[in-house]
This record gives structure tokens, C-alpha cells and sequence, in this order.
């Protein structure tokens, strides 16, 4: 069963709308410097407001792990996604106190020592996170044997099926669903939860 995970939610607004069209979780940036940045005060009241069956994802970019396990605590999050080149050691901190998603950008094919990170996910992404690039899905291979592999990097409603045919555990998306950075786009978000939902992989399946 294939989730969606819909990242770089700034807006109350937008994260309502993600859930009620069947999101899984979302992902919220506290990398600073980054187009889709929020501090931890500015996700509480977004966090506070969404249902208990809806995931609230932290993505860090290279922040130690007491720096994440404080900022997660302000922000009411649940998951923490590392999105740099944070070493195993601090991953597996981390986890004492929270599920972790460790995401690999490829600039090549995957390499099949990334399955030993102590991660309860693997993410690939495109070399640019948020810049809606893509990769070849044959990049992918070596990681195929990961039980919660999720699959981002350029996808839009438009190329979103022949990912879902390899059947992972997530899809995650941010500029393939918006309107302009930071604003998510209504009808791109209907269209891509949709097609997650038609190949048999909704939460209501």
C-alpha cells in the first residue's frame, strides 16, 4: 500500500487541505535558508490544528540531533526526516525518541550500502531537493529491497504513475503541487492525492 506524503507545507490552509484529500503525512522544512522554511514556533499552531491520523514530519538538513529533538518537541511533530549528511550516530540518537526517515539525494544509481543506515525509512530525492528534478527510476534498484522506501524527486499528477506501478511505501511531493513556492496548489494537490488513491493504495483501501 503506497502513502503520499505531501512536503514544504507553510499554511494552515494547505495542510487542512492535504489531509482531506487522504495525505498520510506532511512534511514540514526547518532547514534554514531554504525556499519553504518555517521555525518550530510557526508549525505548532499548524500541527495543533490537523487530526491525530494525519503525520507531522520534521525535515532537517544537518542540525544535531538535540537541536532536532527540541525543535521537533516545539513543533509537535512525530517523524524527523534528514534531508544532509547527517553520520549514522546521530540518526540512531535520534530514534531513541522518534521514527526517522533518512533521505539520499542521487546524482547516480543508488548505492546499496544506504540500506544499512539505521533509518525506519529510506528517502531518495533528486540532487536539488525542492527544485522539482528528477532521476531515472531505474536509479532506484539498489534500494528496492527496503521494506519503506519512499520515492521523491520531480514528481508531478503528470509522471506520478510509473512510480506508483513499483509499488513503494510513500510518495512524497512539494513544487510538483504548487502554485508558487510556499503555496500549494488546490488542484495539482486533488490530481496527485487522487492517482495515489486509484492504484488501490488509499488509507480507505
Amino acid at each position: 500500500m503506497t502513502r503520499a506524503k505531501i512536503c514544504g507545507i507553510t499554511r494552515l490552509e494547505d495542510a487542512l487541505l492535504a489531509e482531506a484529500l487522504g495525505a498520510w503525512a506532511l512534511g514540514f522544512i526547518l532547514a534554514p535558508g531554504t525556499k519553504r522554511y518555517l521555525e518550530a514556533e510557526q508549525i505548532r499552531p499548524i500541527s495543533e490544528a490537523l487530526g491525530p491520523f494525519v503525520v507531522r514530519v520534521g525535515v532537517f538538513v544537518d542540525t544535531p540531533p538535540e537541536i532536532v529533538l527540541a525543535q521537533m518537541q516545539t513543533a509537535r511533530l512525530q517523524v524527523a526526516q534528514l534531508h544532509g549528511s547527517e553520520p549514522p550516530e546521530w540518526a540512531a540518537q535520534i530514534r531513541r525518541f522518534y521514527p526517522v526517515i533518512k533521505a539520499f539525494r542521487l546524482s547516480g544509481p543508488a548505492r546499496p550500502d544506504w540500506l544499512s543506515y539505521p533509518a525506519d525509512a529510506l528517502l531518495v530525492d533528486g540532487v536539488s531537493p525542492g527544485s522539482g528534478q528528477g532521476y531515472p527510476l531505474d536509479w532506484l534498484a539498489p534500494l528496492r529491497p527496503h521494506p519503506r522506501l519512499i520515492v521523491a524527486g520531480g514528481l508531478t499528477p503528470h509522471n506520478l504513475q510509473p512510480v506508483l506501478e513499483l509499488k513503494p511505501y510513500a510518495v512524497d511531493v512539494s513544487s510538483g503541487v504548487e502554485a508558487a513556492p510556499r503555496l500549494k496548489d488546490p488542484l495539482k494537490l486533488r490530481q496527485f492525492l487522487a492517482q495515489v488513491a486509484s492504484s488501490g493504495t488509499s488509507r480507505n483501501q
